[in-house]
């Protein structure tokens, strides 16, 4: 039996479903972890986003904060933070390093899809006499929802796999398995998690990248006959 056939066979064993360590119960660890990291980092994020998308104004703030946000190492940080804060505070450790990781996608969509749009249409609403606020929920908000959703999508990847380092606190989630299996050179056990954590970011990704084509406002689609004209190749030449 290769190893991958044992991983599977690890999954599907009784002694995985049930438990304190059951697999149904690990995988809503990880999802409440990373509910509440991108929930916070949301609330923090998108309105600074908005702000310079609509003003125009500390864009290049925007980007070196979130660039060198990117570049702080995940584990290290959460760490870092467990010996600053003591161990009684391991949760908000954890959490506080899953949002400053999730915060540069979601700023990027937030101020980037304002920026996108034309800005003539913005003149014409405050032609027509729209206020900054209409602009902001009729035009703008619409408009720009469809990068929003991407910074969100690059977002939830981001923090699902990272989230899977809470186990070395003790914090569950489908990190457990992995971390777990390693010291014991349980392998198939190590294959295991790492393909629950794959196959749930795969579906997060599918479902949000069904979200954010619906989200692209019916006249900017091309017509279905160019859709189709750019998704067929080009005939092959005939030699004379």
């Amino acid at each position: 039996m290769n190893l991958f056939a044992e991983a599977i066979a690890w999954m599907l064993a009784p002694a995985q479903w049930t438990g304190n360590y059951a697999l149904p119960k690990l995988l809503g660890e990880h999802l409440a972890l990373t509910a509440i990291s991108v929930l916070i980092a949301a609330a923090i994020a998108l309105p600074i986003g908005w702000l310079i998308g609509h003003t125009g104004r500390g864009r290049e703030v925007a980007v070196a904060v979130a660039g060198a946000a990117r570049a702080i190492p995940a584990f290290g940080l959460m760490v870092l933070l467990v010996l600053l804060l003591g161990v009684l505070r391991i949760p908000e450790a954890a959490i506080t390093t899953f949002v400053l990781l999730a915060i540069p996608s979601l700023l990027a969509g937030a101020y980037t899809g304002l920026e996108a749009i034309d800005r003539r249409v913005i003149d014409s609403a405050r032609a027509m006499g729209m206020t900054e606020w209409q602009i902001f929920f009729k035009v703008e908000l619409p408009l720009g929802l469809p990068l929003l959703l991407g910074g969100i999508r690059s977002a939830l990847l981001q923090v699902i796999a990272t989230v899977t380092i809470a186990a070395y606190v003790n914090l569950g989630g489908l990190g457990w398995p992995i971390i777990q299996g390693i010291p014991l050179r349980r392998f198939d056990q190590v294959l295991a998690g790492a393909i629950i954590v794959a196959v749930l970011a795969l579906l997060v990704d599918l479902l949000l990248a069904a979200a954010q084509h619906a989200a692209v406002p019916a006249g900017l689609r091309p017509p279905r006959a160019v859709r189709r004209r750019a998704a067929d190749p080009a005939p092959a030449s005939v030699p004379a």
